[in-house]
């Protein structure tokens, strides 16, 4: 049985399903601004901070006032479609609370942005499970890079390796790697086979009320 002090979760993809939403506002934008790029590329750009996908598809053309002001009204075209949408993946609330009655240390460590963040907390009303919240607002280097998941244990003051990770996404994984954590991945977006260069994944679910969760709490 696996003992772990802290479950640390990113947000989009793997406590809510809303993936398609953010990568649907994001292809619009994208090619409202001249990028004639597809639906599966965009896909595959939405990690990290928005800022550095903006940077990605257009190399130095924007500045970084232009740049707060187009992930903004992203993030408000987000909302307004995801909303009447908004919901825990499925087994994720009782999963929850299970962790908290067992004394888990829990944050939520994501490139989204805290009005994102704040979007689903207080939408949700499951604020008071996490002890920490570490957005794109709080770090420099965006996921592979490690510094969102020891953001996040240093906040709950416990060690690296004692934590869980729950992520969706290759890159999340290999931060939670590169932090020397475990991680649990949800395929809401991608297949198993996507994660196969990972040494850290301890297993997949589909949803949070998967037999395979009980061990850990």
């Amino acid at each position: 049985m696996n003992s772990y002090n802290a479950f640390l979760f990113d947000l989009n993809g793997t406590m809510i399903n809303d993936m398609p939403y953010h990568i649907s506002a994001w292809h619009r934008i994208l090619n409202e601004l001249g990028a004639n790029i597809s639906l599966e590329r965009v896909k595959e750009e939405c990690y990290g901070k928005n800022h550095e996908l903006l940077e990605r598809v257009f190399p130095h053309r924007f500045s970084e006032a232009e740049k707060d002001r187009m992930s903004f009204e992203k993030e408000k075209q987000y909302q307004a479609e995801f909303r009447p949408h908004l919901a825990l993946i499925d087994g994720l609330g009782t999963f929850l609370e299970e962790a908290h009655t067992a004394g888990i240390k829990m944050a939520i460590g994501s490139a989204a942005i805290m009005f994102n963040i704040d979007f689903v907390l207080n939408g949700l009303n499951i604020r008071d499970y996490f002890g920490a919240l570490v957005s794109a607002d709080d770090v420099i280097n965006s996921k592979p890079d490690p510094e969102t998941f020891l953001s996040c244990a240093e906040r709950l003051q416990v060690a690296p390796g004692s934590c869980l990770v729950f992520e969706d996404a290759p890159k999340g994984v290999e931060a939670a790697c590169n932090a020397g954590m475990k991680s649990v991945v949800i395929t809401t977006m991608h297949t198993k086979e996507e994660f196969s260069a990972y040494p850290n994944v301890v297993g997949f679910i589909d949803n949070y009320n998967t037999a395979f969760l009980k061990q850990f709490v």
